[in-house]
Order: C-alpha cells, then sequence, then structure tokens
C-alpha cells in the first residue's frame, strides 16, 4: 500500500489548523538513522486507508518528496465527533533490522469445535491482536486461530498460537496471556446452585444448637415452680403426724 506525502516547513498549532482547512492531514515520520521530519498527507486518500485493516498492520511504500521509504503506521488522531483525521505518525524501517508491530487474530472454527458442538460451549475472544517481532519482509497482515479442535477443557494461550516462520511473539518475562476462553453454561449453573446449597446449610445447621438452648432454659423455668409447690405440701404432711 502506498502514501504519498510531502515534507511540511510550518509547524505549530495555528499553522496545522490552516493545513487541515486546506484538505491535508499534519504528521511526523520518525525512526532509522534519519532526523524526525514533518510532513502533510491528503486527509481523503488517508482516511479512507485507514478504515482497512491491512493499512494498520503492512509494511508502507511511502513517496516522500518524490523519494521512496519503507514506513509502518505508528498512530493517529481522530477528531472527537467529525469523520477528521486530526494527525499521524509512521515510523521508518529498515529490511534488516526487526520491528515490533500488533496484528489482529482472526478466528475460524470455532462452531465447528468439538467444545461447541458436543458441550454447547460459549467461547470468548479475549484479545484481538497480538505484538510479534520480525523482520519486515516477514511482517503478517494477520494471525489465523484455528479453534475447530478446541474442547471443552481448552484455554488458548499466546505460547499455544501457531505463528509464521519468522516471527515470534513479545512476551515478558513469564506472561502468557490468555487469548481463548471456553465456558460451559450447564456446568458453571449447576456449581452456582451447589454453591448456594452448602452456604445455606451452614446457617441451618449453626442455627440448630441455638433454637435448642431458649427450649431447654423455657422447660427449667416451667418445671421450677412445679417442684416448689410439692415440697410445702410434703411438709405440711408431716406436721399433722405429729
Amino acid at each position: 500500500m502506498k502514501v504519498v506525502a510531502n515534507t511540511r516547513n510550518a509547524q505549530g498549532t495555528s499553522a496545522s489548523r490552516r493545513l487541515r482547512h486546506t484538505g491535508k492531514v499534519p504528521g511526523i515520520l520518525y525512526g532509522g538513522r534519519h532526523e524526525p521530519v514533518p510532513i502533510e498527507v491528503e486527509h481523503n486518500p488517508l482516511f479512507h486507508s485507514l478504515r482497512r485493516e491491512k493499512f494498520h498492520a503492512s509494511i508502507l511504500d511511502m513517496e516522500l518528496d518524490g523519494k521512496a521509504e519503507m514506513v509502518l503506521l505508528r498512530t493517529f488522531q481522530m477528531h472527537p465527533y467529525r469523520p477528521q483525521v486530526l494527525h499521524v505518525d509512521f515510523q521508518r524501517v529498515a529490511a534488516d533490522q526487526k520491528i515490533h508491530m500488533r496484528v489482529p487474530l482472526h478466528f475460524s472454527g470455532q462452531e465447528s469445535s468439538p467444545a461447541v458442538k458436543q458441550s454447547a460451549a460459549i467461547i470468548g475472544h479475549v484479545r484481538s491482536d497480538v505484538e510479534i517481532a520480525c523482520l519486515p519482509k516477514d511482517l503478517p497482515e494477520f494471525i489465523e486461530v484455528d479453534l475447530s479442535n478446541l474442547t471443552a477443557q481448552d484455554t488458548v494461550h499466546v505460547g499455544d498460537l501457531k505463528l509464521p516462520a519468522g516471527v515470534s511473539a513479545v512476551l515478558r518475562g513469564k506472561e502468557n496471556p490468555v487469548v481463548v476462553t471456553v465456558t460451559i453454561p450447564g456446568a458453571a449453573a449447576e456449581e452456582t446452585e451447589s454453591e448456594a446449597a452448602a452456604a445455606g446449610a451452614a446457617p441451618a445447621a449453626a442455627a440448630a444448637p441455638a433454637a435448642a438452648k431458649p427450649a431447654a432454659g423455657a422447660a427449667a423455668k416451667a418445671a421450677a415452680p412445679a417442684a416448689a409447690a410439692k415440697a410445702p405440701a410434703a411438709k405440711s404432711g408431716g406436721d399433722k403426724k405429729k
């Protein structure tokens, strides 16, 4: 894909505003073995290119003042509510230097997987892209994630992805982020019901001894007057004999 740009001489907020009024986008080209260069790009071709996934994860051919450059799109800024690109950044790349890039993940085969067909599982896509390192010539447009063999017990991590030759995932330390999860709705509901039943049984068991104590106390209080009433009667009987 090609981007046509020109060196931008006027800089600053006011100059950028005037440039946008003429249908162009201010930007910058940096990286490589050269100094950063302020550039300007035609708005409409750039706007439509940004709507294509390939434009975000491909080596682009930039024609800058008639000279060819290999570049990557790095960042861009959009107007808060208008369909207008406010600023764009490109990075130079060298054919012999590895680049770090986030590329999209494309998922396929999940509807025919055992997890869905046999277990009626819900497949969750936790990540939509992954950071990779490779030479510019090996940069893929996307990474294909085949889920056709996914089972109810599986979880897909970044380390499980099948990457093209010359491409490696960028992982820091021992991290291995989750890409795809599998949830079985029925199993989750049964587990919730079991936990609720166990939680309800514990208060009931604790309440039984507490209820028994007041009942025993009430019985003891009822028995005390009866015993007291019997004692005087026995005593008066003894006096009559005398």
